[in-house]
């Protein structure tokens, strides 16, 4: 039975798929705009348009409906050879997507539509593309806007007379079409005359509410063509009996079947949409959208199932039961399966997040008067989608920074033997366990002194500090920290880096930042692929048990005594012919336990080169749920977390990158580095005594 919760949820998935499809068209908008005649764009922009109309119309979105026909009749213009793109219609569309998107919401929280705005857009849109009229278009008079262009495209083409019959199949009304809503639409193209039949009504005993038993026989007179007749029904084609034919060929007694009528038109549209609607069957979908809550609930009750496995497989290896440790086992072979495939279900590719700053940048460049292209590079990695939620604000901080501070005038870019045209760059890839995030422009690079002077200014530094260059840019994250000399719009409170910062970290993040004068500035995040659950290393020290990421270990190597001797003491293995430094996590959490004899080297990778982990055993391979340490740990980066194992025991969750950073920053790297490694022990003692009762 169809129910007003059918309906919401129709009309939710509606937005749902509109909101993809605003996306799309401000990216397609803003190609379009560096390529004016590029026609396969311009089709996707009306195919676009026409998507978010028809269907709009179909769930009540009336007002949206009508705002979109109107922009959809320009780009049609163009694709009919009567208008050529410009500017003008491109910033005036873009300024249309944004009520598009108050249109969408439909009243919930969110932008709110500016009537006023909508007209005067609207207005500007028919004056460019007609050159005739310029009066105000009422976003909300769907009647009179359509026959007023209709006449007008009447002037240079012949109005041709269609007869057209329509009568909805039994289950159309179900998946929430409205046929009243198409009619309304259909008189938009003319002038129409209308004829209801309700010869298939049946007696009220046998009626189903839920079926429109009246069909519909309509005389259109217009200068549309039959596709553009045909597009009204695009989306009930298949649920519906519909001819469309001309009055002469009518006459000459021949009836195509509908489906030979709009079938070429139909695909061509469909493919290019992805062939997705929001009404869909199930039996016929190939994909489902699912609430992003129920899928994070899911993601949860798969941690939870982890820890039990884990739990299980801890007492089945206590008992000497052959039939036990076979159902443990299979119950271990499953739990990886469909850990590994919730996992899956939540990574998305980054190209959504990174498309949308196409806008920001465009109108930055407008705004600041710059001449700035966006390009980007490995759009389609994947991370979970709860990372590229939390990843918009930092990027746009960091758009922004270098499109006010970073990129310079272009007069003062020719200078320089530079092009006029800027670039800010975003890039992606995988590095282990890890993403890397590349943000960077080829502007005027970062001033290391006025950054230190700023610092001195403010107290972050004393005068005489001697600061590396990777430090000296560390004051940028701090507070309030800004080197411009005028607040504006864009930046200069020093807010914005302080957020990315923020951001990132709370994410289990890093950021790197790399700059040359007069050539530009890299910012890099790292941040993990997943939040929830990884593969690990067991290993343990003393009474203490750490969990290291899979995905960054290469080997395990042994470490006696005698290796010991041989180094003169230094934190140096070798392993093969190559020196591998490494840290004792003995000493570098304070773990005051007997050492045994012979202990085990974890080998990394990390972009500082190979390094080793010093742990007493080596426990094996384990699924990790991520547990969060709370704010009062916050601030201690080596550590991504905890999880729970089987015996019902904490291990923390290590990130042997940043380990490996805290100790060549604290021993301040030099040439000599294994000597500057085993003196980095010392330097640690405070961060290892926080965390002694943790571990022990």
């Amino acid at each position: 039975m169809t129910t007003k919760g059918n309906i919401d949820q129709f009309r939710q998935s509606f937005q749902e798929e509109a909101r993809e499809l605003v996306v799309d068209l401000e990216a397609a908008l803003l190609l379009l705009n560096e390529n004016r005649d590029d026609e396969e764009l311009v089709g996707r922009i009306f195919r676009a348009l026409h998507t978010i109309k028809g269907s709009g119309s179909m769930f009540g979105f009336e007002k949206l409906a009508s705002f979109t026909h109107n922009l959809e009749n320009a780009f049609d213009e163009n694709r009919n050879g009567r208008f050529k793109i410009n500017s003008e219609l491109i910033d005036l569309t873009l300024a249309a997507l944004d009520q598009i998107r108050a249109m969408i919401e439909d009243g919930s929280s969110g932008p709110v539509v500016d009537d006023a705005a909508c007209d005067q857009i609207l207005s500007r849109v028919r004056l460019i593309t007609s050159g005739r009229d310029s009066q105000p278009v009422e976003a909300s008079s769907a009647l009179a806007t359509g026959v007023e262009q209709t006449l007008s495209a009447g002037l240079a083409q012949d109005v041709t007379e269609w007869s057209i019959r329509f009568a909805p199949g039994p289950d159309m009304m179900q998946f929430g079409a409205d046929p009243l809503l198409l009619i309304r639409e259909i008189r938009q193209l003319g002038s129409l005359s209308v004829r209801a039949s309700m010869a298939e009504i049946p007696p009220l005993g046998e009626l189903d509410p839920e079926r429109c038993y009246v069909s519909w026989e309509m005389v259109l007179s217009t200068a549309s063509t039959r596709d553009a007749i045909s597009d009204v029904f695009i989306f009930v084609s298949d649920s519906c009996e519909l001819c469309i034919l001309p009055i002469t060929t009518q006459e000459a007694g021949k009836e195509p079947c509908a489906g030979d009528l709009i079938a070429a038109g139909l695909e061509e549209r469909r493919s290019s949409s992805g062939g997705r609607r929001p009404y869909d069957k199930a039996d016929n979908a190939t994909s489902l959208r699912v609430p992003a809550a129920k899928l994070d609930q899911f993601v949860d009750l798969v941690g939870e199932l982890v820890t039990v496995q884990a739990r299980l497989s801890e007492i089945a290896a206590r008992r000497d039961d052959p039939e036990f440790s076979a159902v443990a086992e299979e119950i271990e072979r499953l739990t990886s399966s469909l850990r590994e495939n919730s996992m899956n279900i939540r990574m998305l590719p980054i190209r959504g997040t990174f498309e949308k700053f196409r806008r920001l940048v465009h109108d930055l460049a407008r705004d600041l008067g710059k001449d700035v292209e966006l390009t980007m590079e490995g759009v389609d990695t994947e991370l979970d989608k709860t990372v590229i939620d939390q990843l918009s604000d930092p990027l746009m901080h960091l758009i922004r920074n270098s499109m006010d501070h970073g990129i310079e005038a272009a007069s003062k870019r020719l200078e320089r033997g530079k092009r006029s045209m800027a670039t800010i760059h975003l890039s992606a890839r995988h590095s282990g366990a890890n993403v890397l995030i590349g943000v960077s422009d080829d502007g005027g690079g970062i001033d290391v002194e006025a950054v230190r002077s700023r610092g001195i200014e403010r107290g972050l530094i004393t005068a005489d500090a001697h600061l590396s260059e990777s430090e000296t840019f560390d004051l940028i994250f701090q507070p309030g920290f800004s080197t411009a000399k005028t607040v504006t719009d864009v930046s200069g409170r020093g807010v914005g880096m302080d957020v990315v910062r923020q951001s990132v970290e709370s994410l289990r993040g890093t950021i790197e930042v790399a700059s040359k004068p007069g050539l530009g500035t890299n910012v890099t995040l790292r941040l993990p692929l997943t939040l929830a659950i990884i593969d690990g290393l067991l290993v343990s020290v003393g009474d203490a048990c750490f969990v290291l990421p899979l995905a960054n270990t290469l080997e395990c190597i042994e470490l006696s005594a005698e290796d010991i001797e041989k180094a003169n003491g230094k934190h140096v293995a070798n392993v093969r012919g190559d020196v591998v430094p490494y840290i004792r996590l003995r000493q570098y959490f304070n773990v005051r336990t007997e050492r045994p004899p012979i202990e085990q080297i974890m080998i990394v990778e990390t972009d500082e080169g190979r390094f080793g982990f010093v742990v007493d055993q080596v426990l094996g391979n384990c699924q990790t749920v991520i547990k969060n340490l709370g704010r009062f740990y916050k601030h201690v980066q080596i550590v991504s977390g905890a999880t729970i194992l089987g015996n019902g025991t904490v291990a923390l969750i290590l990130d042997p990158y940043r380990l490996v950073q805290e100790a060549l920053k604290n021993a301040s790297v030099n040439t000599r580095l294994p000597g500057a490694m085993a003196g980095a022990r010392e330097s640690v003692g405070n961060s290892g005594s926080k965390w002694s009762s943790a571990v022990r």
